[in-house]
């Protein structure tokens, strides 16, 4: 009962319209113009068969493809991140203090704020009010049940101690504006900075003295020893429009955009990176937008969502081809858009985004392939094989969860492989050896040898950090890293508050919450990921009913969907690292394609059936605006909670 609100209607009435389309669905499969026949597949030959599927796009198609992605973009690059941070850094790494005296008026200083560049490390942070005697900031410790917590900062003399080094750069806290706020304020006439690195960079990009009201304090300095400030000292300590009011996601990272923001970066500077859990492509495809905006909150993110945006027009073409109607590709691409986590994991700088566009590309090449008629000649059949094995390449070297979704691809090819050899022209069955061993030799090269080197390629920033890119050193690098990464993910297993399992995302569960801010009486700013009930629920309805026209009507769309949902879906269910709702996300597609399939269904049976179609589609759209507040995180009055807190589970 403690997952009982009052909010909990809004499920009840979206679960009753989601089982009431899919009965709808059951009905007019089973009873209504297709008849019994259509779902016990006694229609034709019963032969599964992918050849001669494949529907062409139309003229009538430009206009909704084109205004769905405009929607949706404008709504995915709305708020997507700061335009502007700190660009110049410092380097403490070397140890030496840099020591500034203020002029004029003397700074009473009630805190610090500060901003990093790369690097771990800490800094010893003294001030003075006379040159003579000097203050250094310490740490206070004084919680009985964890000694290594703290609590508090404070000034106080460092005669006869250690440098106390309290003002930590750690690894979650890079690329983020830090506060922190001393327990008996200062007047400041002198400021002395003295790092120490953990690695062989510690690079500081902002330092700001904060005054009463919280608010960074500008001003006037000159180097305490009379010699010119460098340009990188100058930057350090102006209080300019990089500064923001208050640090949020909005000019920080937040969740694993510390590590993988980091990670692009360091790429750029040529150094070795911090994080090495994941192959390096999706982290260097993020470092374009670095590349193109700096080292901002929107050039971090500005990629990935541009790849969630590049994600509709394929699924658009993909759904035509699929189903040949311009109303099923409509509907079901305005499902993927307003569906929350691909909103949500495609505005964050993490690299799943990444592997999802790449099985989805990788899916509908292959998709075109299978679609062609037996005795189609090798030629014809190269560039779709082809891409689909480059888009599985660039996937691997990704994120590995891509390789789950390779074993479904590989299903499919062997069927689709079959099936061309079994329904083999008479006429031509003297080509068929000759098209089979030049088919599986270019297959081998396509998804074997292609992806092989595509992931070995994405290492090379890793050689060139070590200054080793020969051949020998690039292999050797790669083979290192698999280790340990695959020692790795078998040691993820510490327990998480927004952790879940499979059984969880299948229902919408346990949503991860990736960001929450309450200082503001009245109002809270916070979102999450997880997917759109609507898409989720009846998607899942979708895939069993597919499952069942597939064996029943010998479906090989339907056959299709399924597969590929069971291949991203089960090797989770053996898995006993901690794992997140977004592992759900490449998921997601197929829930896509097995509710196109229910639309194209219902459309092909009478044209009245586009009503629930439209409908589902409708309801799925008006929960994306309900709940867009809470998947880019604008603040909300606590007012607002109950409508988006529908389970007592969900972090809203």
């Amino acid at each position: 009962m403690q997952y009982i609100t009052p909010s909990i209607l809004f499920a009840l009435v979206t679960l009753f319209c989601v089982g009431l389309f899919l009965l709808r669905y059951v009905r007019t499969a089973w009873n209504g113009p297709l008849g019994a026949d259509w779902v016990r597949g006694r229609t034709g030959s019963g032969r599964l068969t992918f050849a001669g599927t494949c529907h062409p796009m139309e003229k009538q198609d430009r206009l909704p493809v084109l205004l769905i992605t405009l929607v949706y973009a404008a709504t995915a690059f709305f708020l997507l991140g700061d335009t502007t941070a700190p660009q110049s850094v410092y380097e403490f790494a070397g140890g030496e203090p840099v020591t500034i005296a203020v002029y004029g008026d003397a700074v009473y200083t009630t805190g610090i704020r500060y901003y990093s560049g790369l690097g771990t490390g800490a800094y010893n942070v003294e001030i003075s009010a006379d040159g003579e005697n000097w203050l250094t900031l310490w740490q206070r410790k004084n919680d009985p049940e964890d000694t290594e917590k703290v609590t508090g900062w404070y000034w106080a003399q460092a005669e006869d101690y250690d440098p106390s080094y309290a003002l930590t750069q750690k690894y979650n806290q890079l690329y983020k504006w830090i506060d922190i706020t001393v327990e008996n304020p200062q007047n400041v006439r002198f400021l002395r900075i003295t790092g120490k690195a953990e690695k062989p960079h510690l690079q500081l990009s902002k330092f700001c003295l904060l005054g009463q009201d919280g608010r960074p304090v500008p001003f006037h300095w000159a180097m305490a020893d009379g010699s010119k400030a460098a340009s990188e000292v100058r930057d350090l300590f102006s209080v300019d429009a990089t500064v923001p009011a208050k640090s949020t996601w909005y000019n920080s990272t937040y969740f694993d955009e510390i590590y993988h923001a980091r990670t692009a970066q360091e790429h750029i500077q040529g150094v070795y990176p911090y994080e090495v859990t994941h192959p390096p492509l999706g982290k260097l495809i993020l470092g374009i937008g670095i590349r193109l905006f700096g080292m901002t909150p929107f050039g971090w993110r500005f990629m990935g969502t541009l790849f969630g945006v590049g994600m509709l027009p394929i699924l658009y073409v993909f759904l035509k081809n699929l189903f040949g109607k311009t109303p099923t590709a409509a509907c079901g691409t305005i499902l993927f858009a307003v569906d929350f986590m691909h909103l949500t994991q495609t505005r964050i700088a993490t690299i799943d985004t990444y592997g999802v566009f790449f099985i989805l590309c990788m899916y509908f090449f292959l998709y075109r392939y299978l679609t062609l008629p037996a005795g189609t000649s090798f030629r014809q059949g190269a560039l779709p094989l082809f891409l689909s094995g480059l888009m599985w390449g660039l996937g691997a070297a990704s994120k590995w969860t891509v390789i789950y979704a390779a074993v479904g691809l590989a299903v499919l090819y062997f069927m689709g492989f079959y099936q061309k050899l079994r329904d083999w022209p008479e006429e031509q069955r003297g080509e068929r050896a000759v098209w089979c061993v030049k088919t599986l030799a270019f297959s081998v090269l396509c998804f074997v040898v292609i992806p092989l080197c595509i992931y070995c390629a994405a290492y090379l920033p890793y050689a060139m950090a070590k200054g080793d890119t020969s051949l020998k050193g690039l292999l050797s690098t790669v083979w290192e890293n698999q280790k340990y990464m695959l020692h790795y993910h078998e040691g993820v297993n510490q327990s998480h508050p927004y952790s879940s399992r499979w059984y969880q995302w299948i229902v919408d569960g346990r949503p991860i919450l990736y960001y929450m801010d309450n200082t503001v009486p009245g109002f809270t700013t916070r979102f999450a990921a997880f997917s759109n009930p609507v898409v989720c629920w009846a998607g899942l309805g979708a895939v069993i009913l597919c499952a069942v026209q597939a064996f029943r009507r010998r479906s090989a769309k339907a056959a299709f969907v399924v597969v590929g949902y069971l291949s991203q879906l089960v090797p989770w269910m053996f898995i006993g690292r901690t794992t997140f709702e977004y592992h759900y996300f490449p998921s997601i597609l197929f829930l896509i394609l097995a509710l196109s399939f229910l639309f194209s269904g219902l459309m092909e049976a009478d044209e009245g059936w586009r009503r629930p179609v439209y409908g589902l589609t409708c309801l799925s759209a008006g929960l994306y605006a309900l709940f867009y507040p809470v998947l880019i995180g604008l603040t909300i009055p606590t007012w607002y909670e109950p409508l988006v807190k529908w389970i007592e589970s969900w972090p809203f």
